[in-house]
């Protein structure tokens, strides 16, 4: 057959018949995933040292919550927007800036002199992730087609959880024998190993946009989520009614004004058109449920062990091993699947085992429970991320034309960031309610009164309350029980909250999502679209 032939051949051909790769692409990837995996790794290593955190700064809940959560706010508020700069002025620019950035913002998180100025450096890490990240993906995107993109993807998407989820335990390790902010240098060493790797290797100018990019759009993304996220946060704080009320204005605001400028951009941030195909906004919904599912179980299960059972930090850390452990060990089986059965029954067998897991943590997270029960939990939800995880990415990144592959990549991080964001803020925000409620009644209903800062104190976090009981020995043991049991009142409502969103998402995979077949056809429409256009 002849060149020009052959050409033609692999012209029609689905985009998912062909395969190709980069040169040295098995380094490429490599170099990829670490840079990834410093951000993965950010996401999850406050969590295992909030305890420690909130002993350190008397921290109130919600300020432990916001330092969860600031990383994710970083990334959530600026994937799309340095998503679009990498499109426009070079994805390996912005990989290589991120990454940098990454390291002055561990280093100051590390050495914070407040809960405060911890949370901003949290923010701070969560911003230059939102330069490397989303470009780890589009490059994926632009440099391999075909299985060899879906396999590389699932590579991606495991191991990026996998590291996620194995940040507690390095955590852990670290908090034995050093001070709480020796976990954000975790990081040091991955960024310096992977900026000289990706220098060297990763190809530059690929595939890349020549438009102009739509900076008002981008500057009402940033403003649109971080208004949200923050309003989720502050929701159960006593007297932040009007703050509450005046950031969901601004996020309301900033929603309309977004999808009015997105409309009316000759060339927009986030093109509407492509976001309203059937494969991409219902893979988009599922990924942002399933991926905040995990984030949201490490946050809340981290307190869990060390509060409710009593668990080491570096128990607690190896606790989550499981979840790692079968994110890693399912993913290739994940695109497996995917080529076999289509993405929505992937999702779907996903979606089913993060059921499995919330259900678990509601029914048997206990207090003094053995660790069966733990793994058990930690392990469904490894399963179901580790299905889900893959088909979620996928299907953005192959209803897309590849110019648009910076659009696409920050869709598939604001699943994980934005979805870890929202869902670890309303895992939060019950928390914080539940606690606070069930602190109350326990006070109120104590044969002794206390005085209002006292009672203060009690209600406003475990770590506060368990400093109440270190001042007050001879009440200490009944302290510590009440607030077990108030932790374990509020942590039901976060379980109950975790078990609402999947069903929610797997209904609308259901109903929505179209079967392997029907995804097929509409994705060879799409790519006729985009290769006309």
């Amino acid at each position: 057959m002849s060149e020009s032939a052959t050409a033609a051949s692999a012209a029609a051909r689905s985009p998912d018949d062909v395969s190709t790769a980069p040169d040295r692409s098995a380094l490429v990837l490599i170099a990829l995933i670490l840079v990834a995996a410093v951000a993965n790794l950010n996401l999850a290593v406050a969590n295992v040292a909030l305890p420690d955190i909130g002993k350190a700064f008397d921290s109130s809940q919600t300020a432990l919550n916001l330092i969860a959560v600031g990383y994710s706010l970083g990334l959530a508020a600026s994937v799309l927007y340095f998503g679009a700069i990498g499109d426009r002025y070079g994805r390996k620019l912005m990989l290589l800036v991120g990454t940098a950035l990454a390291i002055p913002a561990s280093l100051l998180a590390a050495w914070a002199p407040s809960d405060e100025v911890l949370f901003g450096a949290r923010v701070l890490g969560g911003l230059s992730a939102g330069m490397a990240f989303p470009t780890t993906l589009a490059l994926i995107t632009a440099l391999w087609s075909g299985p060899g993109r879906t396999k590389s993807i699932a590579l991606w998407s495991g191991i990026g959880g996998a590291i996620a989820a194995l940040g507690p335990l390095f955590s852990g390790l670290l908090l034995e024998h050093f001070w709480w902010g020796s976990v954000f240098l975790l990081t040091l060493p991955l960024a310096l190993v992977a900026l000289p790797l990706c220098y060297v290797l990763v190809p530059s100018h690929v595939n890349e946009t020549t438009g102009p990019v739509d900076n008002l759009g981008g500057g009402l993304s940033v403003l649109l989520v971080a208004a949200l996220v923050l309003g989720i946060n502050f929701a159960p704080v006593p007297n932040k009614g009007a703050l509450v009320l005046g950031l969901a204005v601004i996020a309301l605001a900033a929603l309309v004004a977004f999808y009015l400028r997105q409309r009316r951009a000759s060339n927009p941030l986030y093109d509407l058109n492509v976001a309203g195909r059937r494969v991409f906004w219902v893979a988009a919904t599922a990924g942002i449920i399933v991926f905040g599912s995990l984030m949201g179980a490490m946050f809340i299960g981290q307190q869990f062990l060390q509060n409710v059972l009593g668990y080491s930090t570096l128990q607690a850390g190896l606790s989550i091993l499981p979840a790692a452990l079968f994110m890693v060990a399912i993913a290739p089986r994940s695109a497996k699947l995917v080529e076999a059965r289509g993405a929505r029954f992937t999702l779907l067998v996903g979606y089913f085992f993060c059921l499995l897991g919330f259900l678990t943590m509601l029914l048997l997270w206990k207090e003094d429970i053995s660790y069966w029960k733990v793994g058990l939990g930690y392990a469904f939800i490894g399963i179901g991320v580790g299905f889900a995880g893959t088909p979620a990415s996928h299907s953005l990144t192959s209803s897309v034309p590849v110019s648009r592959a910076g659009m696409a990549s920050g869709t598939a991080d604001l699943q994980r960031d934005l979805g870890g964001a929202i869902m670890q803020s309303i895992f939060g925000a019950l928390l914080t309610a539940g606690y606070a409620a069930a602190a109350a009644a326990a006070v109120n209903a104590a044969p002794r009164s206390v005085s209002d800062n006292v009672e203060g104190e009690l209600t406003k976090s475990f770590s506060s309350a368990s400093a109440v009981a270190d001042q007050y020995p001879q009440y200490a043991s009944s302290i510590t029980a009440g607030a077990k049991k108030a932790f374990l009142d509020g942590d039901q409502w976060a379980y109950l909250a975790g078990i609402v969103a999947i069903l929610l998402g797997a209904t609308i995979v259901f109903f929505c999502f179209p079967k392997r077949d029907d995804e097929q056809r509409l994705l060879a429409e799409y790519h006729a679209q985009d290769t006309k256009s």
